[in-house]
């Protein structure tokens, strides 16, 4: 027997029929297409597969498809052409805290939620905004120097 999930993804209505234990991940890349969640360790510590799950970050790797039952998924997808996604990415290419990209989506999402959440944040919390999110190419100090960047650019974006 298949289970019927309905949740949202990107602003917009979704509803699954199959297994619940199916990683989101999954359902994202492979039914959905939207393959810029990215699929690195598949233990929920990299943060390649970070998407925001009703306001939070969630590695989507171990995030199972039946725990997203009336939830509202936010992808890189559903942010990228928004005001503030557009303020992040353009601080990260700006601020030079892009090389190969795999982490880059993960990255962006958590400060997103980050900038939602504190839209002033020094440099510790700004840290710890992205600590379940690993890059193996810029290093952090670029990414970090890139969200102040963000939050300086965006200043009025998120005190909305």
């Amino acid at each position: 027997m298949l289970d019927r999930i309905t949740f949202t993804v990107n602003g917009e209505k979704k509803i699954f029929e199959g297994n619940p234990i199916r990683r989101l991940i999954d359902v994202l890349r492979e039914d959905m297409g939207l393959t810029g969640v990215k699929e690195g360790c598949s233990e929920g510590e990299c943060g390649a597969c970070s998407v925001i799950k009703d306001g939070k970050l969630v590695t989507s790797c171990i995030t199972a498809i039946g725990s997203c039952e009336g939830s509202d998924i936010l992808t890189i997808e559903g942010i990228r052409d928004t005001e503030k996604g557009k303020v992040i990415i353009s601080s990260f290419s700006e601020g030079g805290a892009v090389q190969c990209g795999f982490c880059i989506p993960g990255m962006v999402l958590a400060a997103y939620v980050l900038l939602n959440e504190n839209p002033n944040p020094g440099e510790e919390e700004i840290r710890q905004a992205l600590s379940g999110n690993i890059c193996r190419c810029t290093g952090y100090d670029l990414i970090v120097d890139s969200i102040k960047l963000a939050a300086e650019k965006g200043a009025d974006l998120w005190r909305k």
